[in-house]
């Protein structure tokens, strides 16, 4: 099975009919049988998932409607990469815990971002499917109402903020520095302990970015994948990359020379934090609303199982 990267053009339209796969959250965790652990370094960000020989084609309308409403034909239309384990990812085995993604023929999505997909469809009497596009593409397309939400691994930035509206955190995470255990910069505690550094992280995400905080740093233009990142710092090209610090002790484990660096003084202002959003076009408070109140309604318990099911079956 060959790996590749899935995106939609959003000027043309497909006509795929998704498949049903939806499972209750309830079900879902005991379905789990896991225990309950912290999300700190739980997971590996693969950012690439199996893709099919061949697509049904683009599933985004060419231009949007006037009259376009959240959910419209019974069905929420979730963006993402499906491309970002374990937050996302592509699969060509449906399962409980699997979507449908409507605009790759028999092609399903798996992922964090896909359970709480479902858990918000669920509370909306709605059907989810997915529809797999670029991750700097899924604001535009949210706007224009090709998509109905988004759920993929994404942080509010004020930005962003300006073109959709966002959702309470569903996943709670922060930028950290990796760097190689015999590298100079190990021992970082502080920013400025990072200048002069040569870092990249991924293309249009705060890990990007938050690397502009550090003083005199080389900059390296992002990367489109999480893979291509680490393999910038496993191949010494680069002297540190930015990267999840929820994810960063699991990559640790595949990479056993790579360090995180441990900053006592660390990225400052919007980029303290990394936290994980959902996000739906302006002008639905009371849509809004709901999908706020349905992540209010998953205790810290079991997003944490749900969390660590997904490392578990993610691709490796």
């Amino acid at each position: 099975m060959k790996y590749t990267n899935c995106f939609i053009d959003t000027s043309s339209t497909s006509d795929s009919a998704p498949n049903k796969h939806h499972m209750n959250r309830r079900s879902f965790l005991k379905a789990s049988g896991l225990a309950t652990v912290t999300l700190g370094g739980m997971a590996f960000l693969t950012a690439c998932g199996p893709a099919p020989e061949g697509t049904s084609g683009s599933a985004a309308s060419s231009s949007a409607s006037p009259k376009h409403t959240f959910g419209s034909e019974g069905k929420m239309r979730v963006g993402m990469e499906a491309n970002y384990a374990p937050y996302n990812w592509q699969t060509d085995t449906p399962s409980d815990y699997t979507l449908p993604i409507e605009n790759v023929s028999g092609a399903y999505a798996d992922g964090y971002d896909v359970q709480f997909a479902k858990i918000i469809a669920e509370a909306m009497e709605l059907e989810p499917v997915v529809v797999a596009m670029s991750f700097d593409g899924l604001v535009e397309a949210c706007k224009k109402g090709q998509i109905d939400i988004i759920c993929a691994g994404m942080t509010a930035t004020p930005e962003r903020a300006e073109s959709v509206d966002f959702s309470d955190p569903y996943l709670e995470d922060t930028v950290a520095v990796i760097t190689k255990k015999n590298s100079k910069f190990a021992g970082a505690t502080s920013l400025k302990d990072l200048s002069g550094a040569t870092i990249v992280g991924q293309k249009s995400t705060f890990y990007d970015e938050a690397i502009d905080q550090i003083p005199n740093v080389n900059h390296v233009d992002g990367l489109e994948y999480a893979p291509d990142v680490v393999a910038q710092l496993q191949n010494d090209q680069v002297e540190a990359i930015t990267y999840s610090g929820a994810s960063a002790s699991k990559l640790l484990e595949t990479y056993t020379d790579f360090v995180v660096c441990k900053l006592e003084d660390g990225f400052t202002g919007d980029y303290k934090s990394n936290n994980d959003n959902a996000a739906i076009a302006k002008g639905q408070d009371d849509v809004l609303k709901k999908i706020n109140a349905a992540i209010a309604d998953v205790p810290t318990k079991e997003r944490d199982e749900m969390w660590t099911a997904c490392n578990e079956r993610m691709p490796q």
